[in-house]
């Protein structure tokens, strides 16, 4: 800061002019005004100093629980389907009906005709999509849909292969599927979802919406890996293994889809990715398959 002249600060502070030819004044007189003026400005800057210093600093958020060791809590999932249709919801137990319906429009093909000819639709596949969310076969709760002919093998240079004629078997089944419109099944499962939370709580799912576990069941089907040649294959006990340890290591649920043959996993897979988009699932959480 630029000090002013002497006579101006003394102008400032109305002190008496020199008449000429008067005493001067005495070097410590003079330096009064300078003493006043230091002591104004430092008292101003520690009175800003306080004001400043006693403010309370903003700091973001989450840097006030980082510095607090908090972990700020994941957000929930986003809930899955399409808009419900205006329809009335009964009881759980009397649903069956409602459900042929509205799955009749979605699908006319005879396979899924022949499910919807079964009882407790909404329980029955509630406890499916739970197995296979688990890596379980849900074979045992799908007779009706039990493929016509039996399981073969065939032998090539003293190796065990699946044979690729049982593979047919699986191939309504896997165009059943497909004939299912994405959208369609997206808004169905938003119309019937508060029946599959109901079946769910049932089973003892209550600290789980059935949203996890539909989302579960489908990545664990996309995640199954599609074998492009037959795949080579042990006894063991009454039944075959694969013989490759990474194939065998992977889930009941998913050795037994691979079981319907490359082709036909394929067309599941293509279908069951653009009903986990129509239902929201991100479609980075979806395996390439």
């Amino acid at each position: 800061m630029t000090v002013p002249p002497t006579n101006d600060l003394e102008y400032e502070f109305g002190l008496p002019q020199k008449e000429p030819g008067g005493p001067s004044l005495e070097p410590a007189h003079r330096a009064r005004p300078w003493i006043i003026g230091a002591m104004l400005i430092v008292a101003v800057a520690l009175v800003g100093y306080l004001i400043v210093r006693n403010q309370p600093r903003e700091t973001a958020p989450i840097e006030e629980e980082a510095q607090l060791g908090v972990v700020p809590a994941e957000p929930e999932p986003e809930a899955l389907g399409r808009e419900p249709m205006l329809v009335a919801l009964p009881d759980l137990a009397l649903s069956d009906e409602l459900v042929r319906e509205l799955v009749a429009g979605l699908s006319s093909h005879p396979r899924v005709a022949a499910w919807l000819a079964t009882k407790g639709l909404i329980r029955s596949a509630t406890v499916v999509v739970t197995n296979i969310a688990e890596g379980h076969t849900p074979a045992v709760h799908l007779r009706r849909l039990r493929p016509t002919g039996d399981f073969r093998v065939i032998e090539r240079n003293d190796t065990l292969y699946l044979d690729p004629r049982s593979y047919d078997r699986y191939t309504s089944l896997a165009t059943a599927v497909a004939s299912v419109d994405p959208a369609g099944a997206a808004e169905l499962y938003a119309t019937l979802k508060p029946l599959f939370d109901e079946a769910s709580r049932d089973l003892g799912n209550s600290d789980t919406p059935f949203d996890r576990w539909l989302e579960r069941a489908i990545v664990q089907l996309l995640d199954t890996p599609i074998l492009e040649n037959s795949a080579p294959v042990v006894p063991a006990e009454s039944v075959y293994a694969f013989a490759d340890p990474k194939v065998e290591a992977l889930s009941a649920a998913q050795k037994h889809f691979l079981r319907f043959g490359p082709s036909n996993v394929k067309l599941i897979q293509t279908t069951l990715r653009g009903i986990g988009v129509a239902l929201g699932i991100p479609a980075a959480q979806l395996p390439a398959g």
